[in-house]
């Protein structure tokens, strides 16, 4: 099974939270981490299941200049992918996150897990829920 781990940091919270779910697949799966800037829509075909990671920014939405281009760029190709999401924030109530696993499931996403989210670094609530998702793609 080949796993695409596409994921934007900008304070190395949700990229730790990345590395979890790498590290958890890892001898399960082929796990390639990939930056949103290089991701595009025909690589969709490449992978058998994905983890999207983005953390709140702004007024509780996807990061706007990185990630959510590539995103949208890839929206309509999410009927019947397994998925699943994750990010941290540091302010709100993780409107970001329902937003975004509301247009995931709009397009036909099969989200294997409910979506994890940390305020600031993951935790260990956090991390157990990340691993949980991660075996949930496998």
């Amino acid at each position: 099974m080949k796993v695409a781990v596409v994921y934007y940091s900008g304070t190395g919270n949700t990229e730790a939270m990345a590395d979890v779910v790498r590290n958890e697949l890892a001898g399960k799966a082929e796990v390639s981490v990939i930056d949103p800037s290089s991701f595009a829509p025909g690589d969709m075909e490449k992978y058998d299941a994905f983890a999207f990671g983005c953390p709140a920014m702004g007024q509780e939405v996807l990061e706007e200049d990185v990630f959510e281009p590539m995103f949208a760029s890839i929206e309509g190709s999410l009927s019947g992918k397994r998925i699943i999401l994750f990010g941290s924030y540091g302010w709100g109530d993780g409107e970001w996150m329902r937003n975004w696993e509301e247009r995931c499931s709009g397009q036909g996403a099969v989200l294997t897990h409910a979506p994890v989210i940390a305020n600031e670094a993951p935790d260990d609530t956090a991390v157990m829920e990340l691993k949980e998702a991660a075996d949930s793609l496998i």
